[in-house]
């Protein structure tokens, strides 16, 4: 690998969907190309659904999933010892988040102890998930393959179960993403550790002081902003950014330019000063 002076993280959405890469994104990508920089992908999916999209674009550097549940390096990326790596396929995966097993049967114990009613996706088929959803059926298919996190969602009285459930999962270090209709129960899931961790594989592999620069738009995407060295925060739509972002990250860069557009337009900046 020729040695980087940057690496790029960024969410996977803000390159387009698994099926559908967004247009304006290949100047960007061809010169990230050209100079050899990681970009490293972040999706709060599963990695059966972020792997449509790295193959549009021929992505060959590491990835992180489930909203920081896993990090995972193609094998023979790095030539360094991978501190608390499994090989997993053709990765090696750093895990964050405990397993989706666990986050299944917590639910359950959880459940039990709230009084819920809680139906877990791991107990609908991918037609199912379509209709409750408005997922392609492809999409649901492969969000069912979790390996850091289980999703389910409330099938009595939400509202009144709900807090009840949330408060458990809490004294058992369970935190819940909420998507409506559905939610999700993960633990120890963080973009942030996912950043450092590979941070220091680069700059152990390159000997060299590599930066990391994050471009988000959401909420969302806070740890994966504040673990970075600089971070450029995207509006989420034509000058809306998102205020809470803005307000735990006031260094940050604002870009003017939302979407596809936008990212291209920041990669292309960053690189064009490196």
């Amino acid at each position: 690998m020729l040695a980087p002076r940057v690496v790029i993280f960024t969410p996977s959405n803000l390159l387009g969907s698994p099926t559908r890469v967004a247009l304006p994104i290949s100047e960007a990508l061809l010169e990230i190309e050209r100079r050899n920089v990681p970009l490293v992908l972040s999706s709060n999916g599963t990695r059966a659904q972020l792997e449509p999209l790295r193959r549009k674009i021929g992505h060959a550097h590491p990835f992180i999933t489930e909203g920081g549940g896993g990090l995972f390096i193609p094998d023979g990326y790095f030539a360094v010892r991978l501190e608390g790596a499994k090989r997993v396929g053709r990765y090696f995966c750093v895990p964050f988040g405990r397993s989706s097993q666990e986050a299944g049967e917590a639910i359950e114990d959880i459940a039990r102890q709230a009084g819920a009613e809680i139906v877990r996706y791991a107990e609908m088929n991918a037609r199912e998930i379509v209709r409750n959803t408005g997922m392609t059926e492809r999409d649901a298919q492969g969000s069912r393959e979790r390996e850091f996190s289980e999703r389910f969602f409330f099938a009595g009285n939400a509202d009144l179960a709900a807090s009840s459930f949330e408060k458990i999962a809490g004294e058992h270090h369970w935190q819940i993403r909420r998507s409506e209709p559905l939610c999700e129960l993960c633990s120890g899931n963080d973009e942030g550790k996912a950043v450092r961790y590979l941070m220091r594989l680069y700059r152990e592999a390159l000997r060299s002081r590599v930066r990391s620069v994050a471009i988000g738009a959401s909420f969302e995407d806070l740890t994966l902003l504040a673990a970075s060295d600089q971070a450029f925060i995207m509006p989420v739509s034509s000058d809306c950014f998102d205020k809470k972002l803005l307000s735990r990250l006031p260094n940050a860069v604002r870009i003017d330019v939302p979407g596809a557009l936008g990212w291209n337009q920041t990669v292309v900046n960053v690189l064009s000063r490196v």
